[in-house]
């Protein structure tokens, strides 16, 4: 079943004060999370298996390359056998990068927070607001989106128009 997201991702120089805000304002912490994603060589989209000890799915997603909140549409599949299903896709249509992270994940009510530290790359905050469980519209999304941005003191010159994958594939050339 397709969903969407509205997501925002940041650079951040503050992540004990988002932690901090987060406690304060009741946010569910799921836990740490160390997230392996890797991306697969797909003809159009993004193709990405997330193995971590919290997540482990398969998730394939359009979304545009744009500074601020964005729309992404998805589809995720829980895996149980994220390694068997690796081996396979690596195998049949390759790898077009791997990205490791420590990743804090919280939540208030639909909207998913990330604090996430990437070697070689820095720290990032990410706001998502989602309908996976809500029936949501987009601009309701945005919304939300909007006021934990403003909540947490993002500021535009620290907003990002790329994923860790493309930052990751940048740096190699």
């Amino acid at each position: 079943m397709p969903y969407i997201n509205v997501e925002i991702k940041a650079r951040t120089n503050n992540a004990e004060e988002i932690r901090n805000w987060l406690v304060d304002h009741n946010a569910d912490f799921k836990g740490t999370d160390w997230q392996t994603d890797t991306y697969f060589n797909v003809s159009n989209g993004r193709l990405k298996l997330r193995q971590g000890n919290i997540e482990n799915n398969l998730i394939f997603y359009f979304r545009p390359d744009q500074e601020g909140p964005k729309q992404s549409d998805f589809q995720l599949l829980k895996i149980d056998n994220p390694n068997l299903l690796s081996e396979i896709l690596s195998q049949s249509i390759g790898i077009k990068t791997i990205v490791k992270k420590k990743r804090e994940i919280f939540y208030i009510d639909n909207v998913k927070f990330h604090i996430d530290e990437v070697p070689g790359l820095g720290n990032f905050v990410e706001i998502e607001a989602g309908n996976i469980h809500k029936n949501l519209s987009r601009e309701q999304l945005l919304e939300q989106c909007n006021y934990y941005r403003k909540a947490l003191k993002i500021e535009d010159l620290d907003l990002l128009n790329r994923s860790y994958s493309d930052m990751i594939l940048e740096r190699a050339i």
